[in-house]
């Protein structure tokens, strides 16, 4: 009996022995799950830092790093004796955050809001509404560049979620009289017109940023670059500025009292071909352009062109003398006083007769200068024309400077060449004007024409002959001691020619004018070119001896007294008086024929 209780012992011993446990189960189960965790984390890694890494590393320096801006201010413009045309001052710009507005319940300060919309001159329920409209942006312009003042104000206000930002506002000290050369920027500095836009590149220069990474407390824990900032350069213009408020002041005035619709103005070196002035009537103020028409912002002095007229018959007078078909003392017939050609007659107001070519430029004879023009090969003439320049910028660099209009076709017509010789058939800019009376005041080498002060030589390149652009220089002399009194000036030997063309229209011409005159002065020592342009007159005068011979006269007497040129008008004079007393009257005849 005991045996068989002892054997089913051992026998439920042994089954207990071969069935696995409870906690043994219980343990393979947790170790899968942790091979599983680990599979998965090893897995997510794996894609992290290898298959898409990137956005991680944004969003963590989304949080951590941070650029602070090193903002560089814009360069100034200035005249060539350092006076300030465009500086740049300190102004301040109010944006909002609306997500902190919203969280802060901000919109509820009514009276501050109020008097936030009352200092920058907007209404309060519009203002409001910029901020509603975007519930969950970060930044909304309210204002752009406002004074130091107002910003103090809007600060003091302490509104949740309104800010300031320093920023630079442009400011141009002389308005008006340089508004034309310098032009202006737009709301973020950008130049748009003038010098502010051609060299906006160097104006603006490059601002520099710090990238560093901070702490969940906002410290810096890390410098991660540095970016150096370049600074912006001043632009110094070869205008002198008080020649050009002159000139501003003295063709404002003519505009006005002759009723006229525009007016120009080019005051030019001679020998560098530098700018020293160029004016423009009507102007505006570039410091508030508010409700300004834009046609005040074109630049007429380049933009605008006009047929010159009489003031193109020194350049047939001188194509004549360069081709030898014409000398200093050549008398030309110019009666009848009037020619066909072609079945269109080209006249002259009366019978002038037979005149030299000093005689044709004094009376402005049309006959005189269709016969010197076609005494030439057409080919010839033209070559002229261009050579002075009256199909090519003039190298000012200026936006929207106009290279004229003169044709380059192979079939010209007499009348068309004898019209060219009076100013007709071509237009040409103000500028192209001071630059053909620059080059025959230089003795015959043409330059470009620059606004913006180098330390380049401009060489130029000869177009004409010394000798006889120098005859013709003197020739103009007598034009305006003869018969343009109103451009003399007290104590100087001035050159020059009037112009007077009717204005094109749809099949012809109109009834409308222009007004024009171009000088040199001193003629003894040629310094400075000045041209003038009245355009469309409105009153009775309209001729350039009326409206532009005087404004000439009063602009170049400020810029030889500006420039300290030595008079010269009783130099000749003094000469003379010397001669006759040692009675040597033929001294005073080669005199007297040498200034012819």
């Amino acid at each position: 009996m005991s045996k068989k209780v002892s054997v089913s012992v051992s026998k439920k011993a042994s089954n207990r022995s071969s069935q696995p446990t409870t906690t043994a189960w219980r343990y393979y189960v947790v170790l899968g799950i942790v091979a599983l965790i680990y599979t998965g984390l090893l897995a997510r890694s794996a894609y992290i830092q290898i298959i898409e890494p990137d956005m991680l590393k944004k969003q963590g320096d989304m949080r951590s790093m941070r650029v602070a801006a090193n903002t560089v201010q814009r360069g100034s413009i200035i005249d060539r004796n350092g006076d300030e045309l465009a500086i740049s001052v300190p102004v301040e710009t109010v944006w909002a955050d609306p997500k902190i507005i919203m969280d802060n319940n901000a919109l509820a300060m009514s009276e501050h809001w109020q008097a936030l919309a009352d200092v920058l001159g907007q209404n309060v329920n519009k203002l409001t509404t910029r901020v509603v409209r975007h519930p969950t942006k970060r930044f909304v312009y309210l204002e752009r560049k406002i004074s130091p003042a107002m910003a103090n104000y809007i600060r003091e206000l302490k509104i949740p979620g309104i800010h300031l930002r320093k920023e630079s506002k442009r400011f141009y000290p002389t308005g008006e009289i340089s508004a034309h050369i310098v032009g202006f920027t737009n709301v973020d500095d950008k130049g748009i017109e003038g010098v502010e836009r051609v060299y906006d590149q160097l104006l603006t220069g490059k601002g520099g940023s710090k990238r560093f990474r901070k702490d969940a407390k906002g410290r810096k824990i890390e410098i991660v670059s540095v970016e150096a900032a370049q600074e912006a350069k001043n632009i110094t213009l070869t205008i002198d500025q008080r020649i050009q408020a002159i000139a501003y002041k003295e063709l404002k005035g003519a505009v006005q009292a002759f009723k006229a619709t525009s007016g120009s103005v080019v005051v030019a070196d001679i020998h560098t071909g530098e700018i020293l002035a160029m004016a423009n009537s009507p102007s505006y103020n570039p410091n508030n352009r508010r409700n300004t028409a834009i046609h005040r912002f074109r630049n007429r002095a380049i933009t605008d062109i006009y047929e010159p007229g009489s003031t193109m018959k020194p350049l047939t007078a001188l194509t004549a003398l360069e081709f030898g078909s014409a000398k200093l003392n050549s008398i030309i017939d110019t009666s009848p006083g009037r020619m066909r050609l072609g079945g269109r007659w080209v006249k002259d107001p009366v019978n002038r007769g037979k005149l030299s070519i000093e005689e044709i430029l004094v009376t402005s004879s049309n006959m005189g200068t269709t016969k010197l023009a076609l005494s030439v090969p057409k080919t010839f003439l033209l070559d002229k024309f261009f050579d002075a320049g009256f199909a090519d910028n003039t190298g000012t660099g200026l936006v929207g400077e106009s290279s004229g209009m003169m044709h380059d076709r192979p079939r010209w017509s007499k009348f068309e060449l004898a019209t060219l010789s009076f100013g007709y058939g071509l237009a040409i800019t103000p500028m192209q004007l001071a630059r053909f009376y620059a080059t025959l005041a230089n003795g015959g080498i043409k330059r470009e024409l620059s606004i913006v002060k180098t330390a380049q030589t401009n060489e130029g390149v000869r177009v004409f002959s010394q000798k006889n652009s120098t005859a013709v220089m003197k020739m103009l002399e007598t034009v305006v001691d003869e018969h343009v009194q109103k451009a003399k000036v007290a104590g100087y030997r001035i050159g020059g020619k009037t112009g007077t063309s009717f204005k094109a229209v749809a099949g012809g011409y109109g009834n409308d004018y222009v007004g024009l005159f171009a000088g040199i002065a001193p003629i003894s020592d040629p310094k400075v070119v000045v041209v003038v342009v009245i355009n469309d007159p409105g009153g009775d005068l309209y001729h350039g001896g009326e409206v532009a011979a005087p404004v000439f006269s009063r602009v170049m007497k400020g810029a030889l007294r500006v420039l300290n040129v030595v008079p010269d008008a009783n130099e000749k004079l003094a000469q003379r008086k010397i001669l006759r007393k040692t009675n040597d009257e033929s001294s005073v005849k080669v005199l007297e024929a040498n200034d012819v």
